[in-house]
């Protein structure tokens, strides 16, 4: 259910509500759905709300118990003072409960407004320092750190709330057999393993007898993915060809996605779908694991000490163009892949 600030949320209920801002990309605002489902599970009392940014909607409208707010912070609240516009607007809903699971200047500014407000809020611990840590190249402290979805639901709990997360996906569709999706691309190339590897990758698979679905977006990666089709006939390309909700629905009756450190990772989780993901510059450590997937379905070169060099892919200048998979050829890859699924 999609809410637009227009919209004046006045109805008398004997439920509190939750308001939660995170403003950022696809793969962040994918982790939120699946601990807000768990939480209204547990907290059946609270009617939960998010603000994020209006294509986000897409993700919420798989949990109708989560009612969405569109904020458009390109347009209508860009500027620094229309934030006390929008403030204003979110006030009419009469929130109980504020968490800032963003934790940036414009979640901060909404957040502290409502605080002095009296509104009872908290904000997201990002672990800014260990994660510099995770990648610092003299002084590395390489361990796991808390998982995102945790420290999202660590917000909540400073709310006064309880969260238990189970950490397990829940399928949401009847799987089709030997369903292999692939989603090649990553925002940064060193989250990216070479596309030409890749590409021998998926062959290898249909080869196998697996049905490959790719998946992209952008012209580029549309036009790239299209001559993929040409390999096999078992390779079959649905970017651009169908909807995000569509594009949604298909990841659901898929056996497997194999992803990049990527959107597509979380998306898959979103559906219930388990996800072999392959990792570079980044590393799992920083804990951006696809919510319910497994360690044990991470593909990575673990002999390279250097990693990982960042947390979210932009490289320092340092390692700018780095070959993070020069140890892992597509022959690698795809053997890596067959005794994930066979097992």
């Amino acid at each position: 259910m999609q809410k637009k600030l227009t919209i004046e949320v006045m109805e008398k209920t004997n439920h509190k509500k939750l308001l939660v801002l995170r403003f950022s990309a696809l793969g962040d605002v994918t982790m939120i759905a699946p601990v807000l489902q768990e939480f209204i599970e547990q907290n059946p009392n609270i009617e939960v709300y998010v603000a994020s940014r209006p294509f986000m909607g897409n993700i919420f409208k798989q949990f109708p118990q989560i009612k969405f707010i569109s904020v458009d912070l390109n347009k209508e609240y860009k500027s620094f003072f229309s934030l006390f516009k929008l403030y204003k607007e979110l006030k009419q809903y009469n929130f109980d409960y504020v968490a800032d699971f963003h934790n940036v200047i414009r979640s901060k500014i909404i957040t502290t407004l409502f605080k002095l407000n009296g509104t009872k809020t908290a904000t997201l611990d990002k672990g800014r320092t260990e994660k510099r840590a995770l990648v610092n190249q003299k002084n590395r402290v390489f361990k796991q750190l808390k998982l995102t979805t945790e420290r999202y639901a660590d917000v909540l709990r400073q709310l006064g709330f309880n969260v238990n997360l189970k950490h397990k996906i829940e399928p949401k569709s009847i799987k089709e057999s030997k369903s292999i999706g692939i989603a090649p691309f990553a925002a940064f190339t060193s989250k990216m393993y070479p596309i030409e590897k890749m590409k021998i990758v998926a062959k290898k698979l249909a080869e196998n007898g697996y049905k490959i679905y790719l998946f992209g977006g952008g012209k580029i990666e549309i036009d790239e993915l299209k001559t993929w089709e040409s390999f096999n006939p078992n390779i079959k390309s649905l970017a651009g060809t169908i909807s995000f909700e569509e594009e949604l629905q298909a990841i659901a009756k898929l056996e497997v996605m194999i992803s990049m450190d990527s959107a597509n990772m979380h998306l898959a989780s979103l559906m219930g779908t388990r996800t072999i993901s392959i990792w570079g510059g980044t590393h799992p450590f920083a804990g951006f694991l696809g919510y319910g997937q497994s360690m044990n379905d991470v593909i990575q070169d673990e002999t390279m000490k250097i990693r990982p060099t960042s947390i979210f892919g932009k490289d320092p200048k340092k390692f700018q163009n780095y070959d993070y998979f020069q140890n892992l050829s597509a022959e690698d890859i795809y053997e890596q892949i067959v005794d994930k699924l066979e097992k």
